[in-house]
This record gives C-alpha cells, sequence and structure tokens, in this order.
C-alpha cells in the first residue's frame, strides 16, 4: 500500500484502469481517518468544460513511470459519485462513495468522517 506523501507525489498524473485505458488524471487522495492511510483518490474526467472529479479506490493500485493503475474498470469509476473540480466532498455523501464500489462503510465510532482530503 502507499504512504500517503508517496502518492500525493502522483497528482497530475495519469490514472489508467486495470487494463491499461486512461481513466483521467489524479488530482487529489482521501485518507481513511481511522488509519490516515490512502483510500481513494479523485480522478479528473470529463470534457474540458464540464469537468468533475470521480472517486476511485486505491485498494491494489499500482504506480508505474507516470501512471498510476486501479483495479476497477474506467466504466465504473466514470459513473462513480463525483464532485465539482473545486468542490468537497459532504460526510453524508460519503456512504454512497462505498457503496458504488461494494465496500463497506462506517463512521468513526463518534459519527466522525471515515475519508479526509490530503
Amino acid at each position: 500500500m502507499f504512504e500517503a506523501g508517496d502518492i500525493r507525489e502522483w497528482r497530475g498524473h495519469d490514472v489508467v484502469d486495470s487494463g491499461g485505458h486512461k481513466i483521467g488524471v489524479l488530482e487529489s487522495v482521501y485518507v481513511d481517518t481511522a488509519t490516515d492511510r490512502p483510500f481513494y483518490a479523485t480522478v479528473t474526467i470529463g470534457m474540458p468544460t464540464r469537468r468533475r472529479l470521480a472517486f476511485v479506490p486505491l485498494a491494489d493500485a499500482t504506480v508505474g513511470p507516470g501512471y498510476l493503475k486501479v483495479a476497477y474498470d474506467k466504466n465504473i469509476v466514470k459513473k462513480a459519485p463525483s464532485i465539482d473540480t473545486d468542490g468537497e466532498l459532504p460526510a453524508t455523501e460519503e456512504p454512497a462513495v462505498f457503496a458504488h464500489y461494494s465496500l463497506d462503510y462506517a463512521p468513526g465510532a463518534g459519527g466522525e468522517r471515515r475519508l479526509a482530503r490530503r
């Protein structure tokens, strides 16, 4: 698994799916607040006038020269919950991001957010 500091260095690099198809460009990393480990990335996708940031899990992701390869198909990522390029993920929408990828979601013991942008 990546260290949060290491993966931030990949901002601006291509994100590709398991078949090597370009999904978009890595914009930011969200860590799991319970572990402070990278958990999701946001990928800039869409047409130049309608860009948005889609969420994709970093589990089983690998890095190569100039790219980050994620374990999910391009079409799944493009249908994932997204935010505006200058937006933030509201706490109320976190469960939908996890559900899209069939991942379990549980807020912190005190109801804290599960994801934090780094």
